[in-house]
């Protein structure tokens, strides 16, 4: 590839924003200066628009292998990189589930012939494949993923012998979905037996509740310690289970993390009369005494990341009654875009949503030379435009399945280009017909 020099970045790494010049030489950022000279580089004058490094989005649902009719690797990683992401790690309750090493090899090998962004997968425990996980190379993927909630997939780990042998047997990151089920149970049977399966959607906060939310990851956490295994758990929703979380040490040093999503960011119960399923999430959407004490959480630093859960259904799934209904929602497209209208508001800076959405998800899951703008580094990178109104309408919706939660709001900010391994792959609306993703590699 021709080298490329970007021209007057505002770049925002590392706690910092300043304007400087960027060098990418292949794959790597080969330079990072002022007024920087390169006779036979392509030049790109960002003519002062924002330069992030690329988004690294921990938890995504690209649904391949078998459950295709709702998105696919090629169409969701395309809709990543149109919001800046450029690196994503896949889950493993697709259809067959990822819960062998032939399995996961497979989804690497369907990756590299149609993944957009740079792509990891993580590795199911289930009850009764421990062997395998202790098989499994600790540089072979992003980490091993256990429900400890049933799901979409139905991957519950609930035999607690296996699950302190998982805890015990893997050097690798743990990350947990944490709801406890025999409390979803009771709840649930409570409500059908008073709607049947037409349970209105604004109890399903209520049926996955608070307390399963707590139970579950307290519970977690507390077998982390007994372990010494390294726990991740996803998508925090609660403001109760904050407090499990500690911000007296660095990442680095930690061994217990916590991920909060966007849309428990964004939404609350209250939204729920207006946008019904298209927010049914597990674990749900609370109040908005919650998503308050999860910003201040995030803010603070006993939440390390902020990621997506990008889970997309089809509009006839949606439309199902409750019982019948699927829990999930697309959001990688619009993501970033969201992250940035609440820096307009004043909820959080440009530096910290990259700490969260780039440099902590780099330093947890140890990926090599990727999550930060430096010489020598993977040239991950996004352009960032603001000013610009865009409003979320099912037209320029990207995903499969298409639609989005969002629809009906209006972002000021535009993301212009996404940079994959040096490579321009996204234009201002137009997308390369070069693939240049890379399977992510680690320092462990």
């Amino acid at each position: 590839m021709p080298k490329i020099l970007l021209k007057n970045a505002k770049m925002v790494n590392e706690g910092e924003c300043f304007e400087m010049d960027v060098l990418l030489n292949s794959d790597f950022i080969e330079r990072i200066d002022r007024d920087i000279s390169e006779p036979m580089a392509t030049v790109i004058d960002l003519k002062g628009d924002y330069l992030f490094p690329g988004i690294i989005d921990d938890q995504v649902h690209f649904r391949e292998p078998g459950l295709t009719h709702k998105g696919t690797i090629d169409t969701e990683s395309r809709a990543a990189l149109a919001g800046g992401i450029t690196t994503f790690m896949e889950q493993p309750n697709t259809n067959p589930q990822t819960t062998t090493i032939e399995k996961l090899e497979e989804k690497f090998g369907m990756a590299s012939k149609s993944a957009w962004a740079n792509y990891s997968f993580l590795f199911g425990g289930t009850n009764d494949n421990l062997e395998e996980l202790k098989r499994l190379d600790r540089n072979a993927c992003s980490g091993v993923k256990l429900f400890l909630g049933s799901s979409t997939g139905n991957m519950l780990v609930d035999d607690e012998v296996v699950l302190e042998r998982i805890f015990s047997s893997t050097g690798m990151v743990i990350s947990a979905h944490c709801e406890d089920e025999g409390t979803i149970k009771a709840n649930l049977e409570k409500y059908k037996g008073e709607y049947g399966d037409n349970i209105p959607i604004h109890l399903h906060p209520i049926i996955r509740s608070e307390e399963a939310c707590f139970l579950s990851s307290s519970k977690a956490i507390a077998l982390a310690k007994q372990t010494g295994a390294r726990l991740h758990v996803f998508h925090l929703s609660t403001g109760i289970e904050t407090d499990l979380f500690t911000n007296a040490i660095p990442l680095e040093e930690k061994k217990i993390t916590a991920e909060v999503c966007i849309h428990h960011l964004w939404f609350s119960d209250e939204d729920y009369q207006n946008k019904g399923a298209f927010i049914k999430w597990n674990p749900a959407v609370k109040t908005q005494k919650d998503r308050e004490q999860l910003w201040e959480a995030l803010l603070d630093d006993r939440i390390d990341v902020v990621a997506t859960d990008h889970a997309p259904h089809t509009l006839e799934e949606k439309d199902n009654p409750y019982t019948k209904c699927p829990s999930g929602g697309p959001l990688v497209q619009h993501a970033l875009l969201a992250m940035l209208e609440k820096e307009k508001e004043g909820m959080i800076s440009k530096p910290k949503i990259v700490e969260k959405m780039c440099h902590n998800p780099a330093k947890l899951f140890d990926l090599d030379r990727r999550g930060y703008i430096r010489e020598g580094y993977y040239a991950d990178l996004v352009q960032i435009q603001e000013g610009v109104s865009q409003m979320v309408e099912k037209s320029n919706v990207l995903y499969k399945c298409g639609w989005s939660p969002f629809e009906g709001t209006t972002f000021h900010s535009k993301v212009m280009r996404t940079f994959v391994n040096g490579h321009l792959a996204y234009d201002n609306g137009i997308f390369s017909e070069k693939r240049n993703a890379k399977r992510l590699t680690f320092n462990r």
